[in-house]
């Protein structure tokens, strides 16, 4: 049974503890200190945060009591914290500061990043927590995927025994809905035990604490195929509370304890685990947390540097290394869609992704959901909230029903979700890159629209930046290939070279490749690059068959975005013509919006290219000559001259 714990106002065994904390607070933090005396809210709870390794250099008989006794020694903290406050007080008042204020509430926060804390003991897993946790400092980490409302709850409250008139403090137990159980006798420690029974609680004493509970979940991708993500419910107090979010990530540190009812009499209680929060780090900034040292980012320039003048062969030597168990398919591997080997080894270049099907997933899973938890209703993530940052998988898009797909419109166009569930009206964000495969409704219909095909309205279709359309045609030359290459009959020479560009290029270092170039590199559009942009959109805007503006707008910015993906993808900053050229091949690719005719071909069966400049070289003529019937379109000759 949980037991409510108490504190002498004039204990003996403290002072010795606090001194050497307080002494701790004003060597390391004094400027914390400082910043919290000049603040003018005497009533407000001051966070003071601290460094667990820097503790440990600096007492590790501190840290270790700490670390196996957080309950008790984060209260001492606090007191220390108080103390050491009063001390820089009257310092501050000694210089001259007349308004400085005296702070009542300073809360110790505990960082555990860079100690020995940081190891599977210590930081499990949440589906890993056991009872073996209980009681130590414990770090977890997970996705918020629930939110509850901000609180207020009665804390600590002072009593005073009528016998000896010792004052004491009474902590109530979150784990036991915050019930107080008063001692059986005096808790006095003088030298004559008071044994007194009768307790007074004193006027205007008890503390009351802003008061939050969330809920987070395990990241999918540290689990096996067939595990389901655990979750743990936080208590988050005072400063704490609404600092995160649904869908945020994030690093809690905090006292495991069960949460329980003590109302229930001859009824077997089970114990749910609950993480009483200290200390809460968001991620957000650091979702890729992809570990990116100086020398790896050394090979990447060093890679460039060796490909100067052949720079889209270095390009294909990065896109041979994207899904290496399929054969072929340059287009698609260019743009990073297909089929579910595709879907699946997109989610593994993401450090934050999630990977669903159509079938199984409904318009509150992929977006947001409000449940009731306790008589209160709470918003729930879905896999797009989730996925915030990263990329959403969702396979067998056409199994979806039209309404849950229409859901998503605003998610894929705006980044945002906009809820209004249960009198919970608010706004989350789905930064997400979003990965759709679909099945044709039976046999595929060249002379029927996409739209048609698929069953997927054309509002939601547009919103894809390519829509990449595989037609296993029959072609004997592509079937020889393939089949030559699933029984390994290539050339020793080109296995050879396959084998060497794996090497460079495996899924770890694609993963750091990816991560960094796009947090690196901001391109921005060059003149040239506005021009081929800007009149292969007036060509569309002239096609018969697209002339509706809200299409071809929604095409435009898809042509810049891939532009700018691809200018990162060969390391620069700058948007150039073949960033521009090779973005409208792609959007010629996807065979929705083709106004140059057969300029492409079969996404299927595109392959690389022996010689991919010179291959582009064709490619970029073609769709120049095609341009040039723009009448603000330059000479290609003039527009070959700007690069020069």
């Amino acid at each position: 049974m949980a037991m409510s714990s108490f504190h002498e106002m004039d204990d003996p065994a403290s002072p010795s503890q606090l001194k050497a904390e307080a002494a701790f607070l004003i060597r390391h933090h004094s400027d914390q200190l400082r910043s919290i005396a000049l603040s003018p809210d005497p009533n407000l709870h001051y966070p003071l945060h601290i460094d667990f390794a820097e503790l440990m250099d600096d007492d590790p008989p501190l840290a270790q009591s700490l670390f196996s006794q957080p309950t008790d020694h984060l209260r001492l903290f606090d007191d220390a914290a108080i103390w050491a406050h009063k001390i820089v007080l009257g310092d501050l008042k000694l210089k001259g500061h007349k308004s400085v204020v005296e702070k009542k509430f300073i809360h110790v926060r505990v960082n555990i990043s860079g100690s020995p804390l940081e190891c599977p003991e210590t930081f499990p897993r949440i589906g890993s927590v056991r009872v073996k946790h209980r009681g130590i400092l414990l770090t977890l980490k997970g996705t918020v995927i629930r939110s509850g409302a901000i609180k207020m709850y009665e804390g600590e409250r002072w009593y005073m025994c009528q016998k000896c008139k010792q004052k004491f403090l009474v902590y109530p137990e979150l784990e036991a809905r915050n019930s107080i159980s008063l001692p059986s006798y005096c808790p006095s420690l003088s030298s004559k035990p008071c044994e007194g029974t009768k307790f007074k609680e004193l006027e205007d004493s008890i503390i009351r604490h802003d008061y939050q509970e969330i809920k987070i979940q395990e990241s999918t991708q540290v689990l096996g195929v067939g595990a389901i993500p655990r979750s743990i419910p936080v208590i988050l107090k005072d400063d704490l509370v609404d600092i995160v979010k649904a869908g945020d990530d994030v690093i809690v540190t905090g006292i495991l304890t069960a949460k329980w009812s003590p109302d229930l009499k001859d009824v077997r209680c089970d114990l749910d685990p609950i993480l009483i929060a200290n200390h809460v780090r968001r991620t957000n900034e650091l979702k890729s947390e992809v570990d990116i040292p100086d020398d790896v980012i050394m090979k990447f320039k060093q890679f460039w540097s060796e490909y100067h003048d052949s720079p889209l062969k270095g390009r294909n030597a990065i896109l041979r290394g994207i899904c290496p168990q399929i054969f072929g398919l340059f287009t698609v591997k260019l743009a990073g869609t297909g089929k579910s080997q595709f879907l699946k080894f997109a989610a593994k270049l993401s450090n934050r992704s999630v990977i669903t099907t159509g079938l199984g997933s409904t318009s509150a899973g992929l977006t947001v959901t409000a449940v009731k938890d306790g008589g209160e209703w709470m918003l729930e993530a879905g896999a797009l909230v989730l996925a915030d940052g990263g990329i959403c998988c969702i396979d067998e898009f056409d199994s979806m029903r039209e309404h849950d797909r229409s859901t998503i419109h605003e998610a894929m166009e705006q980044q945002t979700i906009s809820v209004a569930k249960a009198g919970l009206v608010t706004t989350l964000s789905t930064r997400t890159i979003v990965f759709g495969a679909t099945n044709p409704k039976g046999h595929y219909d060249p002379d029927q629209s996409l739209s048609v095909n698929t069953t997927l309205s054309g509002p939601l279709l547009s919103r894809f930046d390519i829509v990449l359309v595989l037609l296993d045609t029959k072609n004997p030359e592509w079937d020889a290939v393939v089949s030559s290459h699933i029984l390994a009959e290539g050339e020793s020479d080109k296995s050879k070279h396959d084998e060497e560009l794996a090497i460079i290029w495996p899924l770890p270092m694609l993963q750091r490749y990816i991560h960094f170039v796009k947090g690196y590199f901001k391109p921005v559009l060059t003149k040239e690059a506005e021009t081929v942009i800007s009149s292969y959109y007036q060509l569309q805007r002239k096609s018969a068959a697209h002339n509706a503006a809200r299409t071809t707008v929604r095409m435009l910015e898809s042509l810049i975005r891939l532009a700018q993906a691809h200018a990162r993808l060969m390391f620069r900053n700058e948007v150039t013509r073949l960033d521009a050229v090779t973005a409208i091949l792609c959007i010629e690719s996807s065979m929705t919006t083709s106004a140059i005719v057969d300029s492409v071909g079969n996404a299927l069966h595109s392959n690389f290219a022996e010689n991919p400049d010179q291959e582009y070289a064709k490619q970029e003529r073609l769709i120049l000559e095609k341009l040039r019937s723009i009448d603000e379109f330059p000479d290609i000759n003039d527009i070959e001259g700007l690069c020069r």
